[in-house]
């Protein structure tokens, strides 16, 4: 059941000061006013615009109790706008320590509340270091600012394509002391980019492009880490593309950082953002013009969690967007949407009879949703049920949940509904109840009492397995609420076993799947020990994974809904979470398991086929995915992901696996996965072989290797085939070759001489084809010796010679070569 929400008013404007002009400015605007609130709750910030006269003004309010000087700034239209309006906070502080108001120019106005006393200003700051500088965006970072500005170009006639990369990323830190503002130096984050729009989390600060941006740079966004000095490029539709670590002030140009994506980032489709918003557990929220709410993780990854109603958005209409605790709470059209974020579950949805409605903050309460409308501060929560003595509502509603589906399914297949069906379909959710409720409506019609009993009896036959489960779990569930703290643990995983059990021998649909992802995600260990009895997995004497789990388990396991079939509000497939399981405690283990699901792929479903987990993503890049998906990268995770891609032995995984070697410089062990998977395949060996030939040309880390290297030469590689791969990647030299280096690291004759020894010692493959027939008795024998008589003379000359050396051999040329 849901928890029913309840919308009460907490304030009528009447506990702020001239809370009457607050009510009156919300009302009379011409524009949607911009409604900041202070982190404490004790302030109110109100941006208003009007058109004629052209007037925008900033007015603060703040309770009753803590009174003193206004604050009250107002300008016209043709003078600087105001860009920002922030609230400053030192650390070990609580509350917030102060207010900027962040003008076009840079210019910024520092204010402090005294209880009291009032806002006084503290300092004016000048941000930007350039007078043609103008703040296009702007947020707060911690003790820092982060602002996006433009610098245009001296030439007014430069070219367009230039000109859209005139915005430049920008940094100071703002100290706040009991006698002034101390401004830190500038520095650049990015310069070169086009127009961003930051947007600050507490760790990091996502950049989000202009929707005027240039449309070859619309297509993905970036997270700045401020700690680690590191940009992350991500595209929603795609997830993580690049990361770089900004060391020096030539990294940050935003040409040079896209330079090695651009082929990758030009195949994305552009962004499609209507709103965007920091959710209060550090991801970005993004709605796009369908209606649809993604969320972006600081690690560039993205899951989907909500799709709105009312179909595509117009530019104009606004969406209001805020996260309480776990509760995205968002306003479009006059309607309250609130989702858990975490499963993407639609909680409650309100329809609100207020024209423009604010979100505030709600200090120390989560639960608390707080709104601000034109008639005052409306608070939304869940009313917590009553305890009540008498279960019949709750039944009932129970039951009706249970009808509604048996007469669905009866009307469907068009057969007589029998007890037997209903057991078939694994629907029996309740089954206490439904025995009552069909006891109490058989009584109802009257029924004679011997077929009420005979009814009754045959129901409850069927059912008395189902009711011994249930009644065992009932039992379970009271021991738990009965045992000692040290004994919860063990009823808790003996809970979780019966239940995940239940579900492998069910059938695994959507909602089964949505339950054993709730199950996994509240008692993480107690499922994974729950899975290891389940899939029996264990250790063998040799040291290697085994399972004996039924085939039944082993298609829940692997032939579940998949992702593309769950959709994307935080369910995602069982295999993926048993992955997560093993990632988590027992890594080591994952690899094998990968390898085990492979094979029972193989014995299950054909290779072609699609029905079977294989014929759609391989399950190697599915465990890949969940290890992609951890919030902090090690060495351990570059491991493990060189042993997924091992252990799926597919040729393109492998040589993938080669590669990221070959970059981390293992050479130890780039030569034994070399060996190990030569082995499998004639064009696998070839592909090996060639791309550490053309590693041992460029460098001489292989030179220790080449022992094992050189018997990996494919049988149909010549001399000639070899050297053209040496000369291809041989190092480009800036300066002119000399004959004798001192470097000591180039590539000699010597080093290539076994290799090519070995290839033409070996017979020629032409060879082999005729050894056969010319060793065969089949052959017409040589002719027999006539018996003529020689004169003396030429049969001296005829005489046998002492054999001489063939120097036409190749072997003998380079046996016999001493240069």
């Amino acid at each position: 059941m849901k928890p029913a929400g309840t919308l009460r008013q907490v304030s009528d404007f009447s506990d702020f000061s001239r809370g009457h002009w607050l009510q009156e400015l919300l009302c009379q605007g011409e524009e949607p006013s911009h409604v900041l609130s202070s982190p404490d709750g004790q302030h109110l910030l109100v941006l208003q615009k009007s058109r004629s006269p052209p007037l925008h003004q900033v007015v603060a309010f703040q309770r009753h109790g803590i009174g003193g000087a206004d604050l009250e700034r107002n300008w016209q239209q043709p003078q600087t706008a105001l860009v920002g309006l922030l609230f400053l906070q030192s650390p070990g502080t609580s509350g917030f320590s102060a207010l900027a108001l962040v003008w076009e120019h840079g210019r910024t106005e520092v204010w402090h509340f005294v209880v009291a006393v009032g806002w006084q200003l503290l300092q004016t700051l000048e941000l930007c270091q350039g007078a043609r500088a103008r703040i296009v965006s702007v947020c707060s970072q911690g003790t820092s600012l982060v602002w996006c500005e433009e610098r245009p170009p001296l030439d007014a006639h430069s070219d367009m394509s230039k000109c859209a990369f005139r915005f430049c990323v920008c940094t100071r830190a703002l100290e706040l002391g009991e006698h002034g503002v101390r401004l830190g130096t500038l520095r650049i984050v990015l310069h070169n980019s086009p127009e961003y729009q930051v947007l600050a989390s507490p760790q990091h600060v996502f950049l989000v492009p202009a929707t005027a941006s240039f449309a070859t740079t619309s297509k993905f966004l970036l997270i700045w880490h401020p700690e680690k000095a590191k940009l992350i490029i991500t595209a929603p539709s795609a997830g993580f593309v690049h990361s770089k670590v900004l060391r020096s002030s030539s990294e940050s140009d935003f040409r040079k950082l896209l330079l090695g994506s651009v082929g990758l980032l030009s195949c994305f489709p552009p962004l499609d953002i209507h709103t965007s918003a920091v959710s209060n557990s550090g991801g970005l929220l993004l709605v796009s013009t369908k209606g649809a709410v993604n969320m972006v993780e600081p690690d560039g990854t993205q899951r989907h969690v909500f799709d709105l109603e009312g179909g595509p958005l117009a530019q104009g209409s606004p969406v209001q967007l805020k996260t309480f605790g776990s509760i995205l709470a968002c306003v479009l059209a006059g309607v309250l949407y609130l989702i858990d974020q975490n499963s993407g579950r639609l909680i409650e949805k309100k329809i609100l009879n207020m024209k423009e409605v604010h979100f505030l903050e709600s200090p120390g309460e989560e639960d608390s949703i707080q709104l601000l409308a034109q008639t005052g501060i409306y608070s939304f929560s869940f009313s917590k049920p009553e305890d009540s003595s008498r279960p019949e509502p709750c039944l009932v509603e129970m039951v009706f949940e249970e009808a509604c589906r048996y007469y669905q399914r009866r009307s469907l297949s068009s057969s007589k509904l029998t007890v037997e069906k209903l057991k078939k379909g694994g629907v029996f959710q309740a089954p206490v109840a439904l025995a009552a409720i069909l006891q109490h409506s058989l009584c109802q019609k009257q029924k004679s009492a011997r077929g009420l009993q005979d009814t009754y009896a045959k129901l409850l036959s069927t059912m008395s397995l189902e009711l011994q489960s249930y009644m065992s779990l009932e039992l379970l569930k009271t021991c738990v609420v009965c045992a000692p703290e040290s004994e919860v643990e063990s009823y808790c995983e003996e809970l979780v076993e019966q239940e995940v059990s239940r579900v492998l021998h069910s059938d695994m649909d959507k909602d089964n799947l949505a339950y054993l992802n709730s199950v996994f995600a509240s008692f993480p260990k107690a499922a994974w020990k729950a899975t290891r009895s389940c899939l029996q997995l264990q250790q063998n004497g040799d040291g290697l994974l085994v399972a004996r789990a039924t085939p039944e388990v082993w298609k829940k396991v692997l032939g579940g809904p998949q992702q593309e079939e769950v959709g994307q509000n935080g369910v995602v497939p069982l295999f993926e979470l048993i992955c997560a399981s093993f990632l988590r405690f027992k890594p080591k283990w994952l690899p094998s398991f990968v390898e085990l699901t492979q094979q029972y792929v193989s014995i299950s479903w054909a290779y072609s086929s699609k029905e079977g987990p294989e014929g759609r993503v391989p399950l190697y890049k599915r465990a890949l995915g969940v290890l992609a998906r951890k919030n902090k990268r090690s060495e351990a995770d570059d491991e493990m992901e060189l042993e997924l891609l091992l252990c799926s032995k597919r040729p393109k995984a492998v040589l993938q696996a080669l590669h990221l070697l070959i970059c981390l410089k293992r050479w130890q062990r780039v030569v034994e996965v070399a060996e190990k998977f030569s082995k499998l395949s004639p064009l696998l060996n070839k592909e090996i072989f060639t791309t550490l030939l053309a590693e041992f040309a460029q460098h001489r880390e292989l030179d220790p290797y080449l022992g094992m290297l050189w018997p990996l030469c494919p049988a149909e590689l010549t001399a000639s085939d070899i050297l053209t791969v040496v000369l291809q990647h041989l190092p480009r030299s800036q300066e002119d070759p000399v004959p004798f280096s001192s470097e000591g690291n180039q590539l000699t004759v010597g080093l290539l001489k076994p290799l090519l020894q070995r290839v033409v010692q070996r017979p020629c493959v032409q060879d082999e084809m005729y050894s056969d027939a010319l060793q065969s008795p089949t052959f017409p024998p040589p002719t027999p010796p006539r018996e003529h008589k020689i004169p003396s003379k030429v049969a001296a000359d005829d005489a046998p010679q002492p054999p001489t050396a063939r120097t036409s051999s190749p072997s003998a040329l380079v046996q016999g070569d001493t240069v």
